[in-house]
């Protein structure tokens, strides 16, 4: 994980040419902070392809090098495959490796009701995923309200209406009538209508804080098993604390969608080796990348007495990775 930044220009009615422009001006004082090996700022919210294309086009006019100093660019000029998949993709590789953990079960969610909020390329990455492993997504949801398709949902329909149309999941229904729409004017007072919907495991992955204490009860109450963070940080401190008192599974963003600094990372080592990783080769090294990540957790958990416990897991063994170095580096 890395830190946060950004600016407050709003793209949304912008032309490319005033996106161009702003992204422009912003890399020609950012560029005196960052590089390979100091600092290497990622797209989030708002910064896709496009913007880090051109941010990546300005620093190369200033500083005349081609080096991996942005991640996330377009595929044809240093970018690698999967780094829109690599978030959704990821939290799976982490849940179904923390569900085999814990249950010794190798089908974990197979033919299991999954629910998943958002649909962005987080969440429906995630689902694609879910459907890949036999599992059953019903539910997702955007800024208008929450759709479910007792059925399974249509993800090409769903690609096609946010990624092509960038219309509302209302548009769903219009082909597969037997599905249903909860507006955001009909959801709980204190929650979220994804939430209330009886699943296996459930996948926060819009923003933040959007799972409550009401929802973290809901789940319970519904017999939800597992819990998964897609997004940073989508439950709230106090629905963390419901969760962990309870007997749910439950994988912690900050272990379970590093997937996209993952790829992220990969993005640089075909960089600075002038090499391109197919699909199926990036794909396999971020499964073993989650797998990997699942396991120290949880090793790390059982060592510190909290076995079980992902949330103090993966804690504990972020904070012992930084101060070993430091003691090691005389910090």
């Amino acid at each position: 994980m890395g830190a946060k930044g950004g600016s407050d220009f709003d793209p949304k009615g912008k032309s490319d040419f005033e996106v161009m422009k702003f992204c422009a001006a912003f890399m020609k004082e950012l560029h005196k902070y960052i590089g390979p090996r100091i600092d290497v700022p990622a797209g989030d919210i708002g910064v896709g392809a496009r913007e880090i294309g051109y941010l990546f086009g300005q620093y190369k006019s200033i500083t005349t090098a081609f080096e991996g100093v942005l991640t996330g660019k377009p595929y044809f000029f240093g970018g690698s495959l999967m780094r829109t998949e690599a978030t959704g993709y990821g939290v799976i590789y982490f849940t179904q490796k923390m569900l085999e953990l814990e249950t010794k079960d190798t089908e974990c969610l197979k033919d299991k009701i999954c629910t998943v909020s958002g649909a962005g390329n987080v969440a429906l990455h995630a689902i694609e995923k879910l459907q890949h492993l036999g599992a059953i997504p019903v539910a997702c949801t955007d800024s208008g309200g929450t759709l479910y398709d007792s059925r399974g949902l249509d993800l090409e329909l769903l690609k096609d209406l946010k990624f092509n149309k960038r219309v509302s999941l209302k548009e769903y229904i219009k082909v597969h009538t037997d599905s249903e729409f909860i507006p955001v004017s009909n959801y709980p007072e204190e929650g979220h209508a994804v939430w209330n919907i009886p699943c296996y495991a459930a996948f926060p992955c819009a923003t933040q804080n959007e799972l409550t204490a009401f929802d973290a009860k809901n789940l319970i109450k519904n017999g939800c098993e597992c819990l998964a963070e897609g997004a940073n940080m989508p439950l709230t401190s106090e629905a963390v604390r419901i969760i962990l008192k309870s007997d749910m599974y439950f994988a912690p963003a900050k272990a379970a969608n590093a997937g996209g600094v993952a790829v992220s990372g990969f993005e640089m080592s075909q960089n600075a080796a002038m090499q391109k990783w197919s699909f199926e080769e990036v794909d396999a090294r971020l499964k073993a990348t989650m797998e990997d990540i699942c396991i120290n957790v949880s090793e790390t958990a059982k060592e510190y007495g909290v076995e079980g416990n992902y949330v103090d897991g993966a804690n504990i063994a972020g904070f012992k990775r930084v101060a070993d170095a430091m003691i090691a580096e005389g910090i």
